[in-house]
């Protein structure tokens, strides 16, 4: 039976991901690998299985978001009170909840900054995603507003 084998470098070329990347997924169990020598050998099966695979949601992600922007913003929210500041930190992480697959991975921090009467909020992500954030946070200083 003759199987094909293929070393980390050419499976990086292949699928256009970082060698170290290969290796960390072989480290996790990921992709099947064997040793051979100092390197890995990942055969033609396993490299199908992985690349096919459902489980591998990160190496998708990196696929589809090649072409993708990301940015980043801090953003400093005036409030009237703790109260105030508790929603509008709970409706952003409500946000953060329910966006959609496509806008991949993001984060947020926020913070309540008593003394000042403030919220700091830290976005990160794919900019259809800062978007809608920006958007929110304009509907909710409006709503402040009335």
């Amino acid at each position: 039976m003759n199987r094909e084998y293929y070393t980390v470098e050419q499976i990086s070329n292949m699928l256009d991901i970082h060698p170290k990347t290969i290796q960390r997924y072989i480290r996790e169990g990921r992709l099947r690998a064997s040793k051979v020598g100092k390197g890995w050998r990942i055969n033609g099966h396993d490299l199908s299985v992985f690349v096919e695979s459902d489980s591998n949601k990160e190496y998708n992600t990196e696929k589809q978001s090649i072409h993708s922007a990301l940015a980043s913003s801090v953003i400093d929210i005036k409030v009237y009170g703790k109260e105030d500041a508790i929603r509008i930190m709970n409706t952003l992480s409500g946000a953060l909840n329910s966006k959609p697959k496509e806008y991949g991975q993001s984060s947020m921090q926020s913070q309540y900054i008593e003394c000042e009467n403030m919220i700091r909020v830290t976005l990160w992500g794919d900019i259809r995603f800062m978007a809608v954030m920006m958007d929110t946070i304009s509907v909710l200083i409006e709503q402040q507003k009335e």
